[in-house]
C-alpha cells in the first residue's frame, strides 16, 4: 500500500459571505521528500491554503489531509508533524530571542536542543535582545529556528526569506535543500519565482483563489521569458536578433537594444551580440504576472 501523500487536497474550496471565493476547487498533491514551490500574487489564495491545510479555518467545500490525517476532523494530529513560518510572523515583544524560542520549545513539548543551537549560530540569531529591538530580518530568524527545530515531516513556509540579506536568503535555500534530501517536505509559499525557482522540485501557480498549473520548475523556467537590454558600443542589426527562435525585439534607441527572450534562447543571443562591440548587458527574469498572463493565453488557445 502507497503511504499518503505529505499534502493532498480534493476539491479544496473556501468562500466567505457566500460571495468571496479565497480557494475554489483545489486539487493538489505533494509528495513526500520533495520541495514544492506554491506560487501567486498577493490575495491570490496562498494564505487561504495555508489557513486550511494547519486547520485554522475550515473549507466550504472538499477536503485537505497530512500524511494521510483530515486536517479538520484530525487537525491536532496533523498539525502535530508541522513546522510552520507564517508571513505576518508575530512574536512577543517583550521577550528576547531565546525566550521567545524556550517558550515556542515548551508549547511543542519536543525540540531537538541541538538542533536548535545549530540553526541559532548558521542564522545569526540574536538571542539576549529583548524582540521590540530587532529588526524585520531578524525577526525572521526566529520564526525560521522555530518552524525547524523539532525536525518536522513536513514544513511549511510563508515568505520565509522575506526582510534578509542575500548571504542569509542563500543560508535558508541551503537549509531547504538539506532538509528535503533527508526525506522530509518542504512547502514554500512566496508571491517571488525567483524566490521558489534556487530550491523547488515542483511549482504550483495560483491566482485569483484557482491553480493555474502545476509544473516542474525546469520546465517552467524554459516558458518564461527574460527581459534582456544590451548596449552596445554603436548600434546594431536588430534583425540578427529578430531572427532567432522565440526571441522577439521589443525596442531599439541608438545602440541600446531591448528584447524578450525564452531561457533556451539566451545562447543564441549571445552569440549574436558577440559580433558586436558590447559596452554592457543586463537580462532579468520575466515577473510572475507575465508568467501568469502567459498561462492564461495557453488556455485562451485550448492548450
Amino acid at each position: 500500500m502507497l503511504e499518503p501523500a505529505a499534502i493532498d487536497t480534493v476539491g479544496l474550496s473556501k468562500t466567505y459571505g457566500g460571495k468571496v471565493h479565497a480557494l475554489v476547487g483545489l486539487d493538489l498533491r505533494v509528495e513526500r521528500g520533495e520541495v514544492f514551490g506554491y506560487l501567486g500574487p498577493n490575495g491570490a489564495g496562498k494564505s487561504t491554503t495555508i489557513r486550511l491545510l494547519l486547520g485554522l479555518i475550515h473549507p466550504t467545500a472538499g477536503r485537505a489531509s497530512v500524511f494521510g490525517l483530515d486536517t479538520r476532523t484530525n487537525g491536532v494530529r496533523a498539525r502535530g508533524h508541522l513546522g510552520y513560518l507564517p508571513g505576518d510572523l508575530r512574536l512577543s515583544d517583550r521577550l528576547t530571542g531565546r525566550e521567545q524560542l524556550e517558550s515556542l520549545a515548551s508549547l511543542r513539548g519536543s525540540v531537538d536542543r541541538a538542533l536548535r543551537d545549530e540553526l541559532c549560530a548558521r542564522l545569526g540569531v540574536v538571542l539576549e535582545r529583548p524582540i521590540r529591538q530587532l529588526s524585520r530580518g531578524n525577526r525572521q530568524k526566529i520564526g525560521l529556528v522555530q518552524a525547524f527545530m523539532h525536525r518536522p515531516e513536513l514544513v511549511v513556509l510563508d515568505e520565509p526569506t522575506a526582510g534578509l540579506d542575500p548571504l542569509l536568503q542563500n543560508e535558508v535555500r541551503a537549509l531547504l535543500r538539506e532538509t528535503a534530501a533527508e526525506g522530509r517536505t518542504i512547502f514554500l509559499s512566496s508571491h517571488s519565482l525567483d524566490e521558489v525557482q534556487h530550491v523547488a522540485d515542483r511549482v504550483g501557480i495560483i491566482r485569483a483563489g484557482r491553480l493555474v498549473d502545476v509544473d516542474a520548475v525546469e520546465s517552467l523556467r524554459e516558458r518564461a521569458l527574460r527581459h534582456v537590454t544590451i548596449t552596445f558600443a554603436e548600434p546594431a542589426d536588430p534583425s540578427q536578433f529578430a531572427g532567432l527562435d522565440g526571441v522577439r525585439v521589443v525596442s531599439t534607441d541608438g545602440a541600446v537594444l531591448r528584447l524578450s527572450a525564452p531561457e533556451p534562447a539566451m545562447d543564441g543571443v549571445v552569440k549574436a551580440a558577440a559580433r558586436y562591440r558590447i559596452v554592457d548587458l543586463v537580462s532579468q527574469p520575466a515577473d510572475l504576472e507575465e508568467i501568469f498572463l502567459e498561462l492564461y493565453r495557453e488556455g485562451d488557445d485550448g492548450g
